[in-house]
């Protein structure tokens, strides 16, 4: 790795806006689900705005039937909403010391920087509201309220690179801390964007969200490396933090090693079921520019 790819930059993050452009978080049928954008809906849902009465269509939700319009014309009519393309757009980003690792061809840190910032940008050119909470190592919570354009995605994006871990550090819970601290500042129909390794959770964490998973929209991105599944490959490494290391056999931990990480993943598998929240894998191995756009291109985001 050269330490541009350790340590992404501003000018990085503002590149990707390139790959982001063309891409849109209201598509029809869209990966992140139906989220609000320039496209008319049958149903109403949270964010939605009306906009016009027609006749009845096979396939409509028949709760948005207008009764009066279908007495007085004596063909049944349903009324349209458009939603609002001004939606609010919220990135959390569990920044803590613990992501500072990487075995392939980035940094678990830098991995979440970049899809934050591809995130950012399509939400901004699709004409989204973009806000952050970034939990962080050191200190409470940044809070960076939605704000439309360029004026919403440069100040996360400086926000992003000032707060990536810059050496190894222990994981810390910074993902609860981040959640609490954006829960009142949600509005419903928000959608919120959870960039975590979730090596923290907890049953705190499920509760969090769970109460916004009720309220507003909500993707759990996970930040992997594959390393944390497959275990050390045979022979001896020096393993650890600076201050504390020693030597493990690769052979020798592989199996405790993976059945570690098979109950971690379990776990979180089972808490966005059980919530029904969608989750979607990111590998340190695959460039960010190169994954997102299919996903994104898709009917549904696939875990």
């Amino acid at each position: 790795m050269t330490r541009a790819s350790l340590q992404p930059d501003l000018a990085e993050l503002v590149s990707l806006r390139g790959p982001a452009n063309g891409l849109s978080l209201h598509a029809r049928r869209p990966a992140l689900a139906q989220l609000a954008g320039g496209h008319r809906s049958a149903q109403r849902g949270r964010g939605l705005e009306f906009e016009e009465v027609r006749l009845y269509q096979a396939g409509d939700d028949t709760r948005s039937i207008d009764w009066r319009v279908t007495a007085r014309r004596g063909r049944p009519h349903t009324k349209v909403f458009r939603e609002d393309r001004e939606r609010p757009v919220w990135l959390v980003g569990d920044l803590h010391a613990g992501l500072y690792f990487g075995s392939r061809r980035q940094l678990k840190s830098a991995l979440m920087l970049r899809t934050a910032a591809m995130l950012g940008w399509v939400a901004t050119l699709s004409g989204d509201r973009l806000g952050a909470v970034l939990g962080r190592a050191e200190g409470r919570p940044l809070i960076l309220p939605p704000r439309g354009r360029q004026a919403g995605v440069l100040p996360v994006l400086q926000a992003l690179v000032d707060a990536q871990p810059r050496a190894p550090g222990h994981p810390a819970p910074t993902l609860n801390s981040a959640l609490e601290t954006l829960r009142p500042l949600l509005k419903p129909g928000s959608l919120v964007l959870v960039l975590s390794d979730f090596s923290s959770i907890d049953d705190q964490t499920d509760r969090l969200l769970a109460g916004i998973g009720a309220r507003c929209d909500c993707r759990l991105l996970w930040i992997v490396d594959p390393l944390e599944a497959s275990g050390l490959p045979t022979g001896s490494f020096r393993v650890g933090l600076p201050e504390r290391s020693w030597w493990m056999s690769g052979a020798d931990s592989r199996p405790a090693w993976q059945a570690a990480w098979a109950e971690r993943a379990q776990r979180l598998a089972d808490m966005a079921q059980r919530l029904n929240l969608p989750l979607t894998r990111f590998d340190t191995a695959t460039a960010i520019e190169d994954v997102l756009p299919p996903l994104l291109r898709e009917r549904t985001w696939r875990t």
